[in-house]
């Protein structure tokens, strides 16, 4: 992705791009789990790459994996951490790529945190729904594959020697 040139302008339109990433994951997401679970929840798994793609509804305490299922409470201050650095960064933004992918992880903590709040059992330590089940794999929701693409454009950004804040190395 070609970065803007590093101008007084430049750091507004990368804290833009970054909050309208960041709003559309979380409605995507936030609305997808919402159809899932009024149209999913309770039946059997829908194809939609045979079997090695299929939507099935999960509750996940833990992170990704099912990991730390004991932990909920911790991922949701982790994912509340995560979104606070994300906004602090957020005001000395100057890079597109940095702003795609931090606009990505943000979108993906704050729609899992919401399940965290917000679901069973209780607040902080709810469920998180999945439901894209990838055969030998995973059962990850959409905030799971923003998340995980922020951190590929993160990557690649870093590898490209982007700075996420300051000038461009």
């Amino acid at each position: 992705m070609e970065e803007a040139p590093n101008s007084a302008g430049s750091g507004g339109r990368q804290i833009r791009l970054l909050w309208i990433v960041a709003v559309v994951v979380y409605l995507i997401d936030v609305s997808s789990k919402a159809a899932v679970v009024a149209g999913l929840e309770g039946r059997p798994a829908v194809p939609v790459f045979g079997a090695w793609m299929q939507l099935r509804v999960e509750r996940n305490p833990g992170a990704a994996f099912g990991i730390g299922s004991a932990a909920t409470i911790v991922f949701s201050v982790l994912a509340a951490v995560v979104a606070v650095v994300v906004v602090r960064l957020s005001r000395r933004l100057t890079s597109r790529s940095w702003a795609l992918a931090l606009g990505l992880v943000l979108g993906g903590a704050l729609g899992n945190l919401t399940d965290r709040v917000f679901r069973a059992p209780a607040h902080l330590s709810g469920a998180v729904v999945d439901f894209i089940a990838v055969r030998g794999f995973s059962v990850m929701n959409l905030a799971d594959w923003a998340i995980s693409c922020g951190a590929v454009v993160a990557i690649a950004a870093s590898v490209r020697a982007r700075q996420p804040a300051g000038s461009e190395g």
